[in-house]
């Protein structure tokens, strides 16, 4: 059966598909942001303590980097619908069953494995290979889009979410996020084709010639993602990046994503108004990372890599020192923001650059692993660091101690021009 779908003229369908992608990484990103507005209302409800709710969101952060080159792979063999389709189903199931949960081994279950699974399908590495499908210039611009929806996600839910914990309960909230993923699957089923071709275009901005995509090789899924990383681990470039990535994940998800709230309410700040703030960072990164993206068609991408993990460092040093007033936490929030995930579209530019676009899409999903490795890092050490000692000082200053180290690591990467596809090099 054909589904009957409306079309823009020409290559312009290409932006109802990053559209249709924006929403869903929109949908992911709440998923994620949501053990976060939960840590202090599941404290309250069943006594649980803040590091075991971080355990939970730790395994679900570190599910999440985990299927990311298995993601881009299972994207390449089965195709981007219906992967993308399978995963909200997962997402929705894991809200809603968590409704349900009185126990801590079923928070872990829910939003750890189950939500891990499927906002690992529905992250960093599905804007990665719908730009690299749909788009042959621009890509820079386009990924800073689609990475952006992260903070937007932010922006959008985390007040709302908070708001109606704090007024209806938790279990609202986990219903909600259930019922926005059962709404998208139509979506996606309705204005998502899989490859230009399949509507007889080519990719957005393709000269005339040039092929809709470039495949992935034939053979076993696994074979094929664990030969990616096989083959990038052989490259000191590889290391570098996986290295960088993890010390952004380390110092976004899962410490201010995860514990930013919480250090809030030690500071006798309510839950909402913290929400807010991180809402503002999230209007600030939707604008820090598209033009970081603009930036990476047109600078070297390791220059760019320096300045936002060594300012973003200094400023985690600085917030626990700071007096915790609004126009202290303001001016974190809007130079926070505005570096939250700039990192992204460099990363991925030198990725391609040094593994070439065959392999760039898996070997970045082995990059995104990283970063939430050192998200999931960051969420345990944060949550029992805070327990020990009463406060979160040390693990803001070791989180900002390892941004600057990954500046000056960043410079190291050393920029492969080989495999390098000349649509990558025209903005």
């Amino acid at each position: 059966m054909t589904i009957s779908r409306p079309r823009l003229r020409g290559q312009n369908y290409a932006f109802v598909v990053v559209a249709v992608v924006f929403l869903a990484l929109l949908v992911s990103a709440g998923m994620r942001a949501t053990p976060g507005v939960l840590m202090l209302p599941l404290g309250r409800a069943f006594g649980w303590s803040r590091d075991s709710i971080s355990a939970a969101a730790a395994v679900g952060i570190l599910l999440y980097g985990l299927m990311g080159p298995f993601a881009a792979a299972l994207m390449q063999r089965f195709g981007i619908r219906r992967v993308l389709m399978a995963a909200l189903a997962v997402m929705g199931l894991a809200a809603a069953s968590s409704a349900l949960m009185t126990q801590p081994w079923q928070l872990v279950a829910s939003w750890g494995v189950l939500s891990g699974v499927g906002t690992g399908c529905v992250a960093v590495v599905l804007g990665a290979t719908v730009t690299g499908r749909w788009f042959s210039t621009h890509r820079g611009l386009v990924m800073g889009l689609l990475t952006a929806s992260t903070a937007t996600g932010t922006l959008i839910f985390l007040p709302g979410l908070a708001a109606i914990s704090e007024h209806a309960g938790w279990r609202a909230v986990v219903l909600l996020l259930a019922a926005l993923c059962a709404v998208l699957i139509p979506v996606v089923l309705w204005l998502l084709p899989e490859r230009p071709a399949d509507i007889g275009l080519t990719r957005y901005g393709a000269p005339p010639g040039e092929p809709a995509d470039v495949g992935m090789p034939t053979g076993n899924l696994l074979a094929l993602t664990l030969g990616a990383l096989q083959r990038a681990s052989r490259s000191g470039a590889f290391w570098l990046l996986f290295a960088t990535f993890f010390v952004c994940g380390f110092t976004t998800n899962g410490l201010i994503g995860t514990h930013f709230i919480a250090m809030c309410g030690d500071h006798g700040i309510p839950e909402v108004r913290a929400a807010s703030l991180l809402a503002m960072m999230g209007i600030f990164d939707l604008v820090g990372t598209t033009a970081s993206g603009w930036l990476t068609d047109r600078v070297d991408p390791r220059k760019l890599l320096f300045a936002y993990y060594g300012l973003r460092g200094l400023s985690l040093i600085y917030l626990p020192y700071s007096d915790f007033s609004l126009q202290s936490l303001s001016l974190f929030g809007v130079f926070y923001g505005l570096d939250w995930i700039a990192t992204v579209p460099p990363t991925l530019r030198l990725t391609t650059e040094a593994f070439g676009e065959r392999d760039a899409p898996v070997v970045f999903g082995w990059v995104v692993a990283g970063h939430q490795v050192g998200a999931a890092v960051a969420a345990f050490m944060a949550g029992v660091l805070r327990v020990q000692l009463g406060s979160y000082l040390m693990p803001f200053v070791i989180a900002g101690a390892s941004g600057v180290v990954a500046a000056f690591l960043a410079l190291r990467i050393r920029r492969a021009h080989r495999g390098l596809a000349p649509a990558m090099e025209a903005a």
